[in-house]
C-alpha cells in the first residue's frame, strides 16, 4: 500500500499534535479533513484552514486568561455606558482608545475626573474591556486595594519585585484614586509606582478631586508636584463633570414611590425632560 493511500493512525496523529501543543486541530481535524475529502479541498487550504482555526482558538483562549487576570468589574461596557449622558467625552476618541495603538506603547496616561456616581469606573473598565479584546494585558484595581498590598511588599523588603511584576500590564486602572489615607508610607509607595511606570507602562486613573486638590492625597507638596507632572506628561485627560447616579436616585426615592431609575443624567434645561441614561460606576 502506497504512502498516499496508507490509512491515517488517528492515535498517533493526537499524540504528535499534543507534542506540538495544538490542540485546537486535534479536536477538528477529523471533520475537517472528511469536509476536505467531500468537497476536493487541495493539500494546501486544508492545511490553512486547521491552522487559522489553532490561531483562531490561541486568541480566544488568550483573551479569556486575561479576561480573567484583569478583575473588570462586570457588564461594564462601551454599549452600556450612555454617551449621550457626558457630552464632554467623545465616543469616537474613546473606542480609539481601545485600540492602544499610539499610546500604550509610550506608556502614555488616561486620566478620568469627576464627582462621584459619574460614570467615571464604568467607563475606565470598558476601556480596560476593549484593550483585552484587541490584545493588551490589563488589571482593574481599587487604588486602597493595591497600595496596601505594595506596603506588605515594602515590610518584607520586596517592593522592587511588586513592582517589577505589575510590569506585565500594559495598562494598570487605578480606581478610585481619592480613597488613599493621607499617610506617608502610604502615599509614598503610590509614589513609587508611578514613578516606576512613567514612560514606560501606562496608567489609567479615576480621581473626584481634580490636581489642584491632590494636596488630600499626597501630603508632600514637592511629592505632589513630581506625582503630577509624571501622570500629565503623557496623557488625555477626561473631566466628567455629571450628576451622579446614587444622588439622582436618592432624590426620587425622597419625592414618590416608583422604581429607582436605572441611569442618571445631566439636568439641563435643555435635558430636564430626557430619559434617564447614565449608567452609575
Amino acid at each position: 500500500m502506497s504512502t498516499a493511500t496508507a490509512p491515517i493512525d488517528a492515535q498517533r496523529l493526537s499524540l504528535i499534535l499534543n507534542d506540538l501543543r495544538l490542540p485546537a486541530i486535534k479536536q477538528v481535524w477529523p471533520d475537517f479533513a472528511a469536509r476536505a475529502d467531500k468537497e476536493a479541498w487541495p493539500a494546501a487550504r486544508l492545511l490553512a484552514a486547521l491552522a487559522e482555526h489553532e490561531i483562531a482558538e490561541r486568541d480566544r483562549r488568550r483573551i479569556e486568561r486575561h479576561l480573567l487576570e484583569a478583575r473588570l468589574p462586570p457588564a461594564k461596557t462601551l454599549d452600556s455606558f450612555a454617551f449621550e449622558a457626558v457630552p464632554m467625552i467623545s465616543k469616537a476618541q474613546v473606542v480609539a482608545l481601545c485600540s492602544g495603538d499610539g499610546w500604550l506603547e509610550k506608556g502614555a496616561n488616561l486620566i478620568l475626573f469627576g464627582p462621584p456616581g459619574g460614570g467615571k469606573s464604568h467607563l475606565a473598565a470598558a476601556i480596560g474591556l476593549g484593550l483585552i479584546e484587541n490584545g493588551w494585558r490589563v488589571l482593574f484595581t481599587r487604588t486602597s486595594d493595591l497600595v496596601q498590598r505594595l506596603q506588605l511588599a515594602r515590610r518584607e523588603l520586596s517592593l522592587e519585585a511588586a513592582l517589577a511584576k505589575l510590569d506585565k500590564y500594559h495598562l494598570l486602572i487605578l480606581d478610585d484614586l481619592a480613597y488613599v489615607t493621607k499617610d506617608q508610607a502610604e502615599t509614598s509607595v503610590l509614589f513609587e509606582l508611578i514613578s516606576a511606570r512613567y514612560e514606560r507602562r501606562s496608567l489609567l486613573i479615576t480621581a473626584n478631586q481634580p490636581f489642584g486638590e491632590w494636596g488630600k492625597v499626597f501630603p508632600d507638596p514637592a511629592m505632589t508636584l513630581a506625582a503630577v507632572d509624571r501622570l500629565v506628561h503623557h496623557a488625555t485627560i477626561f473631566e466628567m463633570n455629571v450628576e451622579s447616579y446614587r444622588r439622582r436616585a436618592a432624590v426620587q426615592r425622597r419625592t414618590g414611590p416608583g422604581r429607582p431609575p436605572n441611569f442618571a443624567t445631566v439636568r439641563t434645561a435643555a435635558t430636564a425632560n430626557a430619559s434617564d441614561n447614565q449608567p452609575a460606576t
